[in-house]
């Protein structure tokens, strides 16, 4: 099928709207895209947009001009020549659409003039004046395009100035996990429809695109950045993220394809890549700018601290003080892009919504899954809240027919195999966890939207349902590189000499025999209080084998994660957003039990969906023991998710008890859990009886228990 991608094309709207309805009529009749108001084409001049472009595997390439106002007497014949000039000389760079000296496949240019009173074609100047015409010639036009078809989209989406990034010509075997990731990494090259629509479909209001690990959320926001950059210089454009080490990402990838679409760098001044908190002039932030400029109180980590409720919600308290005592905001962007929305209180984006111009250009993605503690996303309503005067939601996301799609999701995840990423949900819920699940989707069709299918059984409170993800979700490539006991392995050690000793071990032979690069491997440790403590045994065995490395954020910069110079220790809050060939995941006997147990298990799914091919989950003791035995559980289910789903009450008892808690929560849970052993061990061994525990008060723990 033709999958229609509405680009901003503003200047044209009856033409644009004729040509969409035009291939709407005929688009279940053969596969390919078609992009409006894209690509747009870097030369020395500058930027140069195609009003609509067609790639299909059986129709070709036709480039498109279209004509508003005949009126005008533009000159489409050479409107024509210029755009099959500036599309071939794209193509010419690129060496597996050229043979020779020529560009391997044909280029047809046409103009659609819908109101023109009358026209022919003249020539080799293609020109249709109805929709009917335009039917007519595209259901008769065929052209074989299958062996080139990929390569073009790839170069007209830009993918291919990532996947130039990194060279790996120093691959001797093809065999090695070097040659797999070079072959890995050379199939990723095109974006799918959805993620098409989310980079240029662009809505004047609020878009939300939502996609699991690995579903290329940063690569589409980066991407997006640079096209509506590209087509409004003039915009103020801010892009915003929890992790700090992705502002090197963001800076990269909008570099390169703004080279893409204009030739140049971008204008930096118009394209601000920020982090939300901010602490300085030198280091801004959403939050600091936002003080600074509307004579808010601001408040450092230290500060936020000593009001914070409990540990990890610093910042959305700081925000929801801002919000309250603000009393007029100034506007300063026309687009603010936020990454890793999940990670941020309402409070922040709704500080976010208030910097934006009247069009409110505001586009959030996320994960809930990697949510490393127990906020959970609003609804647009409750998020944005209502119009005052009209009692109205501020902000509607309901998609519409024939317009560009406010609420976009990534279905298909590129970076995990299939069996790393079922068994990173399956723990991340304690799918196969004894006795009970530690949390769950309140709204069930959720797993549909991350791309699994009911294989057997219902999606419905108290009923059996079984789970799998497919091909169409979670393509075979990534996990046919390697046998599965490969791709993931669960190690178990008797203390943690062993484990560093086998981590460093397997280092030393991924570096000196896999050919794998140190910025290929990361080592991530799950609990982020004693990251600075447990790492360094590692890193000096490292050391002493000749292997350099750094502790991400503390003895490296905070905005760089990678470096070919040393393997990167992390703990999860840097680690997210990021990705690698090989993760290793060390002490994950921490997120097997205890309290706050869901924040531990989204610890572990984050993670283990760090990796793009091979995971080692390691650690030691009993829990280890346990967590390997959930896995054995997936494994025999053949990566199958297969549980009865938690009514609402249960859902909200698993809320409860998995909940994050503070401090004063959690030394409180603790006590009283140590006096209830004393009692029960003291009754059992007969030191106190139970006439002796007060009468009211046993009638007040049965009453509540």
């Amino acid at each position: 099928m033709l999958n229609i991608i509405r680009g901003d094309l503003k200047s044209k709207p009856a033409a644009t709207s004729l040509l969409i309805d035009a291939f709407e009529q005929i688009k279940e009749n053969f596969d390919g895209s078609l992009y409006i108001g894209y690509p747009i084409i870097g030369t020395s001049e500058g930027g140069f947009q195609i009003d609509a472009l067609l790639v299909s595997p059986t129709k070709g390439v036709i480039l498109f001009n279209l004509i508003e106002d005949p009126k005008k007497g533009i000159d489409y014949e050479e409107i024509q020549d210029e755009n099959y000039q500036k599309f071939s000389s794209k193509m010419l760079q690129h060496k597996e659409v050229v043979n020779r000296r020529k560009i391997a496949f044909d280029i047809v240019t046409a103009s659609f003039a819908p109101t023109y009173a009358a026209g022919k074609t003249n020539g080799d100047y293609l020109l249709f004046t109805s929709k009917s015409e335009l039917i007519s010639f595209i259901e008769n036009y065929e052209y074989d395009l299958e062996s080139y078809y990929k390569p073009i989209l790839s170069i007209i989406q830009s993918i291919t100035s990532i996947s130039k990034t990194k060279n790996r010509n120093y691959v001797k075997s093809v065999d090695s996990r070097g040659g797999i990731l070079s072959r890995l990494e050379a199939s990723i090259a095109n974006l799918d429809s959805a993620q098409s629509e989310a980079v240029i479909e662009t809505v004047d209001g609020v878009q939300r695109i939502r996609g699991l690990a690995g579903s290329g959320k940063s690569i589409v926001l980066a991407l997006k950045v640079a096209y509506l950059h590209a087509k409004n210089p003039e915009w103020n454009i801010a892009v915003t993220f929890n992790t700090r080490s992705l502002k090197g990402q963001f800076e990269k990838f909008i570099t390169n394809f703004s080279y893409s679409h204009q030739n140049h760098e971008p204008d930096w001044n118009k394209i601000h890549i920020i982090h939300a908190w901010g602490s300085s002039p030198k280091n801004p932030g959403i939050y600091y700018n936002f003080c600074m400029e509307n004579k808010v109180v601001y408040r450092d980590y230290e500060d936020a601290r000593g009001i914070a409720p409990r540990y990890g919600e610093e910042f959305d308290i700081v925000c929801k003080e801002a919000l309250e005592t603000v009393k007029s905001v100034k506007e300063k962007y026309d687009l603010i892009v936020v990454d890793e929305a999940q990670d941020f209180s309402p409070d922040f984006l709704r500080i976010c919504y208030k910097l934006l111009t009247k069009n409110k250009r505001l586009v959030y993605a996320y994960d809930e899954l990697q949510n490393l503690n127990d906020k959970q996303m609003l609804s647009p309503e409750s998020l944005f809240g209502l119009d005052d005067e009209t009692g109205r939601p501020l902000v509607d996301l309901k998609n519409e027919e024939g317009k560009p799609k406010k609420d976009i999701i990534l279905y298909k995840c590129y970076r995990n195999p299939k069996e790393i990423l079922t068994t990173a949900h399956a723990l991340g819920f304690g799918i196969y966890r004894d006795p009970e699940l530690v949390q769950m989707f309140d709204q069930a069709y959720l797993w549909r939207d991350i791309g699994y299918d009911i294989k057997d059984g219902e999606l419905a409170d108290d009923k059996r349902v079984v789970l799998e993800r497919t091909n169409r979700t979670s393509p075979e490539f990534l996990s046919e590189h390697s046998p599965i006991d490969d791709i993931l392995r669960f190690e178990v050690f008797e203390n943690n000499e062993t484990q560093v000793k086998y981590i460093v071990e397997e280092i030393w032979k991924n570096i000196t025999q896999d050919e794998l690069k140190l910025d290929d491997i990361i080592v991530i440790n799950p609990n982020p209080l004693t990251t600075k403590s447990v790492v360094g045994v590692f890193r000096q065995a490292l050391f002493d084998k000749g292997i350099n490395s750094e502790l991400a954020g503390v003895t490296s910069s905070p905005d760089i994660f990678y470096s070919d110079k040393y393997i990167t220790f992390t703990g999860i809050n840097r680690a997210k957003g990021n990705e690698a060939a090989m993760v290793y995941i060390i002490n994950a006997q921490f997120c097997y039990a205890g309290m706050e147990l869901s924040r531990k298990r989204n610890i572990l799914f984050t993670a283990m969906t760090r990796s793009k091919a091979w995971v080692r989950v390691c650690g030691y003791g009993i829990n280890m023991v346990e967590l390997k035995n959930e896995y054995e559980k997936v494994k025999r289910n053949n990566f199958r998710l297969d549980f009865v789903y938690p009514n609402e009450e249960k859902r909200k008892i698993l809320k409860i008890v998995n909940r994050d808690m503070s401090d004063d929560e959690r030394r409180s849970v603790e006590r009283n859990n140590n006096n209830l052993k004393d009692i029960v061990n003291d009754l059992q061994n007969g030191l106190i009886k139970r006439e002796d525990l007060p009468r009211d008060l046993l009638e007040q723990l049965r009453s509540l228990l």
